[in-house]
């Protein structure tokens, strides 16, 4: 005796997956995309880490996430500069830098570049989950510890 695949899910994504968030994560440090991901993992799918902003341009090229957290401070390309690349490309039009820099003028630079989330390192554990939710809802989201600009 077999089992069927449900014909609802005709790509064999197990029902408690079918909807969720596809995410790629950026950080230069392994521990903390460690802790993103302990973050994440039950709710959303985190299809690839990576250490670069080179490499996440390829990843999100890629895999064309719903979503993308970004660090600022990578090797190579900054966060704020891979992500002005993924979004004017279309592999990805949610982004979410997630930083530990609460500096006005950083802030204002990824508005600029087309990302719709900011977040202090300091608050990921109380805040991340709820950024990404807002932002792939369409909105926007700053942390409590910062003011947006404009």
């Amino acid at each position: 005796m077999g089992i069927r695949p449900d014909p609802r899910f005709s790509d064999d994504t197990p029902p408690s997956r079918a909807n969720r968030l596809r995410l790629v994560v950026a950080d230069d440090c392994p521990e903390v995309i460690e802790e993103i991901v302990s973050l994440l993992q039950s709710e959303y799918d985190v299809l690839r880490c990576v250490e670069s902003g080179e490499i996440l341009v390829e990843a999100a090229s890629e895999l064309h996430p719903d979503l993308v957290i970004s660090d600022f401070n990578m090797p190579g390309l900054n966060g704020i500069d891979a992500s002005r690349k993924i979004i004017d490309t279309g592999s990805c039009q949610s982004v979410i830098l997630l930083t530990m820099y609460n500096d006005s003028q950083l802030i204002r630079a990824a508005i600029d570049a087309g990302i719709h989330g900011y977040v202090l390192k300091a608050d990921a554990g109380e805040e991340l989950s709820l950024a990404v939710r807002r932002v792939a809802d369409g909105g926007k989201y700053f942390s409590r510890g910062i003011m947006a600009p404009g």
